[in-house]
């Protein structure tokens, strides 16, 4: 994985039909937060379920990984900061999430909680970004299926959007959000318990597996 990167920038209720499937309105404009850096794990590591937390649940997400240096940076040039894509898992602790104030940092950032890879897919690798399908299965049962052509803000909106507010440096590492079907919103929900195994599939980028241990 990208081991070391100054920022990994998070964004929420980016898929269509992720937020159909919860009843929100879709956003005027990014919902960005992030996870600390030492969150980051390979993409066959296990995942280290906290004993601070009974909520644990998993979301497939397009990565993508900065490779140029800019500020303010506009929209049609937003691609060539970008020096590739992967698969990632944004691993939450819901209970947290929820929790005095909602302690969305606290949730999204323990350790093993971003497993990232398996490789750092080159833009002339992939045919189109915004039309790969993405999954995600648990102990060999699909749980999300979706297409990145649900993405509410695209790659370059992300860029853009970000970097009003941020430097973004080499090694950045974005996660764009995960589409539906993600243990909270079950009936009735389902969690992550120590044995399950988490395999996260997008195409032309491929396969992440980690065990909870």
């Amino acid at each position: 994985p990208v081991t070391g990167p100054d920022k990994v920038i998070c964004v929420g209720l980016n898929y269509a039909d992720h937020c159909a499937e919860q009843g929100a309105k879709l956003p005027a404009e990014p919902i960005i937060f992030s996870k600390f850096p030492s969150a980051i794990a390979g993409p066959f590591d296990d995942i280290l379920h906290p004993a601070e937390s009974s909520e644990v649940d998993w979301e497939v997400e397009l990565a993508f990984v900065i490779g140029r240096k800019g500020k303010h940076i506009a929209e049609a040039a937003a691609l060539e900061h970008v020096a590739g894509f992967a698969v990632a898992n944004d691993v939450s602790a819901r209970d947290w999430q929820r929790r005095n104030g909602r302690q969305w940092l606290l949730s999204k950032t323990f350790d093993t909680f971003c497993p990232l890879g398996p490789a750092l897919v080159t833009k002339d690798a992939v045919t189109d970004v915004n039309n790969l399908s993405i999954r995600c299965s648990v102990n060999g049962s699909p749980v999300q299926s979706s297409n990145t052509s649900q993405l509410i803000f695209k790659v370059p909106q992300l860029v853009a959007w970000v970097s009003r507010f941020v430097t973004l440096l080499p090694g950045d590492v974005f996660l764009t959000g995960t589409p539906p079907g993600v243990g909270l919103f079950r009936k009735p929900p389902v969690f992550l318990k120590r044995g399950d195994v988490v395999q996260c599939d997008i195409e032309q980028l491929g396969t992440i597996r980690n065990k909870v241990v």
